[in-house]
This record gives structure tokens, sequence and C-alpha cells, in this order.
């Protein structure tokens, strides 16, 4: 919406998408992986995370309609709505997913290889600041 795109306010409502609210269950099964996501290769995603195909939990009930100026969707639903995406020509991390990795992120190798670039991307930008006098660096007590 920040960009100008568009959103279904109810995804399951739309002739011919899933119902991608979270199942009814416990905590486990409302988390636990429910649809494929397809990777579009070649994008910031794929770079994290080689294999073309994960599975991803769904607790939402919004998606992306039409994506604003600037957005790149980075994967599919197997209904095709976005699940993924990155800001086109972002100096730095800028990546959204729809899913929930922060649920068991080393038993699902996608959900990891995310946090682990969102790190690497932190690291290296912290390596490149300049330090500013009379400011401290809270990384640094």
């Amino acid at each position: 919406m920040a960009f100008g795109g568009t959103l279904h306010q109810a995804v399951q409502r739309v002739p011919g998408m899933l119902d991608h609210r979270e199942p009814e269950g416990d905590r486990e099964a409302k988390y636990a992986p429910s649809h494929d996501l397809s990777i579009l290769p070649g994008g910031r995603l794929a770079a994290l995370y080689p294999e073309p195909h994960a599975q991803v939990n769904s607790l939402h009930q919004q998606g992306v309609a039409t994506l604003g100026p600037g957005l790149v969707a980075e994967a599919h639903a197997p209904d095709g709505l976005v699940e993924a995406i990155s800001v086109r020509d972002a100096p730095g991390f800028a990546l959204a997913v729809q899913w929930h990795p922060e649920w068991h992120p080393a038993e699902h190798p996608l959900y990891d290889a995310l946090f682990r670039g969102f790190a690497e991307a932190c690291h290296s930008r912290r390596a490149t600041r300049t330090p500013q006098p009379g400011v401290v660096d809270h990384a640094d007590i």
C-alpha cells in the first residue's frame, strides 16, 4: 500500500484463491507448513534460498492484489498470490514475506535462510558505517 499497490481484503473470498487464514487447532497446527511456495529465479529470495520450492505456513486474510511501482514479486502460492516481495533497487535488505518465518526457523531451511540473510545484511551495513563523534554505538556496549 505504501508503494501504491492494492490488497485483497479477504483472499478467501476471491474466486480461485486458497483460504490463507490460519487453520483450526493448537499453536503447532496453526503455524505448521500449509502450502507450497514457488520461488522466482534470479530474485533476492532465490539468492538466499536456491531451492525453487518450499513449504510455508499461512495465517493471513489479506494479500497483494497489485504490486506498487518499485516492488518485485519474489514468490507465489499455488493460487498465484504473491507471498514474498522485494524493493527494486533498495540499497539494503528489503524483503518482505507473507508467512511467519519466526516459527521454528531451525526446522525450516527457508525460514532459517531469511534470518541468516537479514543478519548478514545487518553485519555488512554496520561494517560500512562511519562512526559519528560523540555518538555511542550500542552494538559496541
